[in-house]
Order: structure tokens, then C-alpha cells, then sequence
């Protein structure tokens, strides 16, 4: 029986330095019985060389000869129409594909009878799939990259330092949001020795943040808003109005504003408004980590663009902070895509089987249809 050929794309979305396999990942995969193909210069951005993919034992190809060849194309984010084009019946498609904002490829992939498989669906409650839970490995390279990228624009210390020219008192950060990345934000932010506080409506995270040192904001007449899979739940109009106001004295007195919530498939909710924005000190610093073309937890943020506002505030809206850190996210997202392939693995072909907990999470069309309903409103 041939080995199962898995083909790694190059990323061509702007920005995106990220690849799906790095050459490590390639020596497990042929291992396990997968040969692999590579597109000239997907590592490249990500300072993986394709002379590195060959000595791990990848083939090194052109574009149209990958979907050639390829039973399995590995991505990081979604194609577009024209780059997913050449994906034909029994071939499958595997990425963080975004699968709820981009309903029209999946319902033209699977129309042409291809198997879409997207890893943010995984159930990140299943224990035995946190080796491909790729959308923990990202947020833990973005909320560590969000502090650092902080820490960069603010002008002034982030701990106590005494010299003989006199002491610099510390900097105060607030992170609203305790998923994975506002955890890891938590954490640097406290190494680099700044005064941290936390804030997250799901009643958890208390315990989290406090646990990582730093000071849990307890807002008097706030519920708390725990929803199913680890995500908070919508908030009513009444209960975020409240919180807005609740959150504005302790926005105002933070030095760097870190915002981390996002709702898989939805608009962020909003954390920080323009008249909260309006009552930070000159030189304070917001990076709204949810900051997308659907929005953010910041009412003027922007995807990828920083801006100074009239106040003297900078408000950054980091969008993909893993492809700024490409090495380090790339190599935990090649471990999780690997993980992935390996347990759609038998008798060393693909094997798609949604009576398994894992693949009915993850696989979103199949046998010309969509099968995922979480995906709804697809055919």
C-alpha cells in the first residue's frame, strides 16, 4: 500500500510568516508512515529553509505538483478560492480554517467532495486532545508576544528600579480576559515586574489569576457569565453596560490595558470604550489582542494598525500576534497539525469516523457534504 502523502502549503495571506509542518515535525510524520511535500519556500518567513525540509527526509516541490500529489494538504489559515482551486474529490484540507467566517469555502470544498478538517473546533475539553489543541499553542505565543509589544511602546519601566538618579515606580497592567492568552500575558507581565490586576466574567478565573500573583478585580453587582467549552457566555445589553462602567475607574488608572476575549465565530465583546480611552494618562499604552475585521474589545481599535490617539494614548491592534513570533508559534502549531494527523491515522491511511469525539469536532465536511453542525447554514 502507498504511504499517505501529506503536502504543506505556503502561507500566502498577508503577514502570515506561520507554516503548517516545520522539518522536526516532518521526521515524526515519516515515521509514523506519512511521506511529506513541500512547498518551495513555505518555511522560509519562518526561518525554516527548504535545504532544512530536505535533510529531514521532505520533498521539496512547485505548487501545482504538491496538489498533484498531496492526500492531505496541511495550511495554517484559511486559503483563498483561487489557491484552494486545485483541491479535488478524496483529497483533505487541514488548518485553522475559521469555518464559521468562512462559510462559502466550505460549501465549495464540499461540494467538490473535499474533506475539510479544522483544528479551532477541537473539543478543548477532551484531555486527550490537548496535544492538537493548536488555538491554546497560539494564544500562549500571542499573550506572551502582547506584553512584550507593550512593554515596547510604553515609555517608561515596567518594574521598580532604584538607581542613583532615583526610583521609577512600576508600571500598573490590567489584562481583561483570562483564557490561555490573558494568562500568559498575566505571567510575563509579572515577571517583567509590572503591578498586575485581572478581570474575566467567567467565575474560574478568579483563582487563576490570583494564582499567577497577580490582583483579581472583583466588580460589585457584576454576575458572573460561565458558558459552555471553557467560553463565557453572551452578556445581556443591561450586564455589559454595567460592566463597561464597572471596568472604567480601573482602565483609567492602568498604565498598559491588555484585552484578550474573543468569541469563536462572533463579534469580540466590548471591554474598553472611547470615553474610558479618554480618561488614560499620556503615555499609557492598549493592545486589544481581539482586535479583527468583525471588531474588537477596543471601541477604536483597528487590526494591525497602531495609533497614537489625541490624548497621547497608544492603542495597538494586534491581530495575529503568533505570525510575529513565526519560529516559536510555527513549532507548537506543527506539533498540534501532527498530533492531528496521527490520530486520523490506521493502517497508515486517513480515516475519518465522526462517531469519535475528537474527528466530530474537528471535521467539518465529508463525503460531499458538511457534516459538522456546528457549522450551520452550510450545504
Amino acid at each position: 500500500m502507498a504511504s499517505l502523502i501529506a503536502g504543506v502549503l505556503r502561507e500566502r495571506a498577508p503577514g502570515e510568516r506561520r507554516v503548517a509542518l516545520i522539518p522536526e515535525s516532518v521526521t515524526r510524520l515519516k515515521s509514523a508512515g506519512v511521506d511529506v511535500v513541500v512547498e518551495a519556500g513555505a518555511g522560509a518567513a519562518a526561518w525554516f529553509t527548504d535545504a532544512d525540509y530536505t535533510a529531514a527526509g521532505a520533498e521539496v516541490v512547485g505548487a501545482e505538483e504538491l496538489f498533484r500529489r498531496a492526500d492531505v494538504v496541511l495550511c495554517v489559515g484559511p486559503p483563498e478560492a483561487e489557491e484552494a482551486a486545485p483541491l479535488r474529490e478524496g483529497q483533505t484540507l487541514i488548518g485553522l480554517l475559521d469555518p464559521l467566517q468562512h462559510p462559502a469555502l466550505v460549501g465549495e470544498l464540499a461540494g467538490r467532495g473535499v474533506t475539510v478538517v479544522s483544528l479551532d473546533l477541537l473539543p478543548r475539553t477532551l484531555s486527550r486532545a490537548q496535544s492538537m489543541d493548536a488555538l491554546t499553542s497560539q494564544a500562549n505565543v500571542a499573550g506572551y508576544k502582547a506584553v512584550l509589544l507593550a512593554a515596547d511602546s510604553y515609555d517608561r519601566y515596567f518594574p521598580m528600579l532604584t538607581t542613583a538618579a532615583g526610583t521609577s515606580k512600576p508600571a500598573a497592567l490590567l489584562v481583561l480576559g483570562a483564557g490561555v492568552a490573558g494568562l500568559q500575558a498575566i505571567a510575563t507581565a509579572r515577571r517583567l515586574g509590572a503591578i498586575v490586576s485581572g478581570y474575566d466574567v467567567r467565575p474560574a478565573a478568579q483563582g487563576e489569576i490570583e494564582s499567577l500573583g497577580a490582583r483579581y478585580l472583583k466588580m460589585e453587582g457584576i454576575g458572573t457569565a460561565a458558558g459552555e467549552g471553557g467560553y463565557a457566555r453572551q452578556l445581556t445589553e443591561d450586564e455589559t453596560q454595567a460592566l463597561l462602567r464597572a471596568l472604567e475607574d480601573h482602565i483609567a488608572r492602568s498604565d498598559v490595558v491588555i484585552t484578550t476575549a474573543r468569541v469563536p465565530g462572533r463579534r469580540p465583546p466590548l471591554l474598553v470604550t472611547a470615553a474610558a480611552l479618554e480618561r488614560m494618562r499620556p503615555g499609557s499604552v492598549v493592545v486589544d489582542m481581539a482586535a479583527s475585521e468583525l471588531g474588537g474589545n477596543v471601541e477604536l481599535s483597528e487590526p494591525d494598525k497602531t495609533t497614537v490617539l489625541d490624548n497621547g494614548v497608544t492603542l495597538i491592534g494586534a491581530a495575529n500576534l503568533p505570525s510575529v513570533m513565526a519560529t516559536a508559534a510555527s513549532t507548537a502549531y506543527a506539533r498540534n497539525i501532527s498530533a492531528l494527523l496521527t490520530h486520523l491515522l490506521r493502517d497508515g491511511q486517513l480515516h475519518i469516523d465522526t462517531d469519535d469525539e475528537i474527528q466530530a469536532g474537528v471535521v467539518v465536511a465529508h463525503g460531499g457534504s458538511v457534516v459538522n453542525p456546528a457549522v450551520g447554514g452550510v450545504k
